[in-house]
């Protein structure tokens, strides 16, 4: 796996990519399978004791993190498009049947993409102000989609 270089489309983007030595679909799968994401989707010591993925367009996808302390950080949207091994986007803005949030924070894009017998893993967060880029950069945005990268490429790597 290598770190190739990542560029922000704006001011208020963060993006993450990696090479990773998997099948797009095999991504996919860790993404979207409420039994795979908890294996890798928050940074050690962290885990994610709650998972609930219903993939579809408005769908909400549920995740609970959990500090080895017992400190539980819940996070909560709906999937706003789903390409079958290619790109999954989803959004804090919204709930359960569409309700508003409190408080939108981002919209994810997470893409997939084929390149020389590997995976072109690419994370990008799109915040509603520069303020909420520079908070998601300070709360360890690259550090800790980083390491949940690199653990979900370890995942892969055993399967």
């Amino acid at each position: 796996m290598s770190v190739p270089e990542a560029t922000p489309l704006s001011e208020r983007e963060l993006v993450l990519t990696r090479l990773i030595d998997a099948a797009p679909e095999r991504l996919f799968q860790a993404w979207t399978d409420p039994k795979l994401l908890p294996q890798w989707f928050a940074p050690r010591p962290l885990t994610t004791p709650v998972c609930e993925i219903d993939l579809r367009v408005g769908g909400v996808c549920r995740t609970v993190m959990r500090t080895p302390d017992g400190v539980e950080y819940p996070n909560e949207g709906v999937y706003l498009e789903i390409v079958e091994n290619r790109r999954v986007v989803f959004t804090d803005a919204f709930g359960a049947d569409w309700a508003p949030s409190g408080k939108p924070f981002m919209v994810a894009t997470i893409s997939f993409e084929p390149e020389g017998g590997q995976t072109r893993y690419t994370a990008r967060a799109q915040h509603w102000t520069v303020a909420d880029r520079e908070a998601h950069e300070q709360m360890g945005f690259h550090e800790g989609w980083g390491q949940c990268a690199d653990q979900l490429a370890e995942l892969l790597a055993q399967r």
